[in-house]
Order: C-alpha cells, then sequence, then structure tokens
C-alpha cells in the first residue's frame, strides 16, 4: 500500500506528561502520505513522543490500511499496545475524526477502549509450505485465474459444503464485517456478538445459499478442489499467499488488540450505524 511507520523519539527539550488513564510514554506514528506527515510535523510539538519500542499507548494518523498495518506490527512483534487512530485518509472506520485545532492529547485522555480479537489462519500450499497469518478484518480465498474456485468448506467437525463454486469465499470478523464481506453481501455483525461471518463471492453453486453466521469458537477450514486447475490464493488482511491446497482459520482471543476512541464515537456504535447509511 505504500506505507511506512514514522517514529519520533524524544527530544530532551520536550516535558512528558501522563494522561488521565496512565500513558505516560506515547508513540506518534504516521503514514507515508502528504497530509499524514504534515499532521506529523504539527503534532510533534505537542508533546514528548516516545519511540514505538518503549510507548504505552500509540497515536496513529492515515487511514484504516495504515492502522491495519500498525496492528499486525504490533502482532508480528508480539508487543501489543492500545491504538488511538486519527483518520487522515478515505474511510477511516477504525480511526477518530482528525482535527488540527484539538489537543491531541486532551483527546486522548477521554478515549475509552475496545479489545478486538483477530483470526488466526494457517495456510497450506499445493507444494506443502504451510504459513501461519493473522487477520484483523478478514480471510479470503480468491481465484487466481479465469476458472472458477472449487472449495469444499468444513465447519466444526463436518463437511458442510462439498463444492463451493465461484470466485472464492471469505470470513470476517465482528470488526471487519462492514469492509469487503459487507461488499461482498456479508451481514454486518456487532461488535460483541462473538460470531464470524462465513461469505461466498459471487457464488455460482451452491445457487441458494448466501452465506452463515457462526460463533466464532468454531473453527473453519477451506480445501480447495482441482487446485492444478483453479489456483486459489488466501489473502490475510494485507498479505497473501498464493496457490493454496487448504486453510484452517479460528479466532485468537490470546493475540487481542486494543483500539481507542472518542466518546461517543465507539466502533460498536459504527457498526451499528453502518446498518442504516442510506448513501
Amino acid at each position: 500500500m505504500g506505507t511506512a511507520i514514522v517514529t519520533e523519539t524524544s527530544d530532551s527539550n520536550h516535558k512528558s506528561s501522563k494522561t488521565a488513564d496512565g500513558f505516560t510514554k506515547v508513540a506518534l506514528l504516521a503514514s507515508e502520505t502528504p497530509r499524514a506527515q504534515e499532521a506529523f510535523s504539527m503534532l510533534w510539538a505537542q508533546r514528548d513522543w516516545a519511540p514505538l519500542e518503549e510507548a504505552e499507548a500509540a497515536v496513529v494518523l492515515g487511514g484504516d490500511g495504515f492502522m491495519l498495518q500498525t496492528l499486525h506490527a504490533m502482532l508480528d512483534t508480539e508487543r501489543v499496545i492500545p491504538a488511538y487512530g486519527m483518520n487522515l485518509g478515505t474511510v477511516g472506520f477504525l480511526m477518530n475524526r482528525f482535527d488540527k485545532r484539538a489537543n491531541v492529547l486532551a483527546r486522548l485522555e477521554r478515549s475509552h477502549g475496545k479489545r478486538i480479537a483477530p483470526l488466526l489462519i494457517e495456510a497450506v500450499t499445493q507444494d506443502g509450505e504451510t504459513h501461519q497469518l493473522r487477520a484483523i478484518n478478514e480471510l479470503s480465498l480468491l481465484r487466481e485465474t479465469r476458472q472458477t474456485a472449487k472449495i469444499e468448506v468444513t465447519v466444526g467437525s463436518r463437511v458442510r459444503i462439498k463444492e463451493l463454486v465461484g470466485d472464492g469465499v471469505l470470513v470476517a470478523t465482528p470488526a471487519g464485517s462492514t469492509a469487503y464481506n459487507f461488499s461482498a453481501n456479508g451481514p454486518i455483525l456487532p461488535l460483541d456478538s462473538q460470531m464470524l461471518a462465513l461469505t461466498p463471492i459471487s457464488p455460482f453453486r451452491p445457487r441458494r445459499w448466501r452465506g452463515a453466521i457462526l460463533p466464532d469458537q468454531m473453527p473453519i477450514k477451506f480445501r480447495v478442489l482441482e487446485p492444478a486447475k483453479r489456483s486459489v490464493s488466501a489473502v490475510a488482511d494485507q498479505k497473501e499467499v498464493r496457490d493454496i491446497a487448504e486453510v484452517t482459520v479460528r479466532i485468537a482471543p490470546e493475540s487481542e488488540l486494543e483500539l481507542l476512541f472518542d466518546p461517543g464515537q465507539s466502533l460498536a456504535e459504527r457498526i451499528v450505524s453502518e446498518q442504516f447509511a442510506v448513501d
């Protein structure tokens, strides 16, 4: 996506401050876009920003894509801290409104957190390689060629669909249910529902199947049929593995992340509001 995390270390001329939530060290991160970099330069003057590896929370400047990139970086380093996003991208579903006149520290003090659990994915390729991935929004299985994909779908211990024919299938978390899942006619899930959306992508067979809502503790397995002829890729948020043979998916509560939101702007409220959007 052409973005990168930008951090600044402390400066002896700045004084540290402590938020009401007890954050004594806060990192400032920004995407490489001009808007985010301009905001970064402006906010840098407000306080003593800590390096990310020492921070207790992070202010994230950019769009949803950069927030996902930041959260994945936390998961990869196994050092997860609360993230307060400020939207300088397009949609900003995971972000708070950016206001250059407001004091970001005061907003951080008033913010409240929401924990979300990612998906843990094990993808096995046709040549036997195993890849472990995590997805905050969704896992998508997508056909790689003009040939439709054929995928066997197992939920729990039973094969539920022997042959799903179409462009692919996806599994979305509640946090990701308003993204690709919704555009594929999948359901929007309340954040505390403890459910996952299983949604076909342009299905041809079974003709009348439009997906399912599943308890998030129930494992899901996909097996690609005729993989040599009908190759399929697995995309976990921003990471892709090609030529898939099979994939297993489960929720990973042990890898919970925390997003911070302004009062009245919680992720749960946004998921409810999205269901009444008409424009």
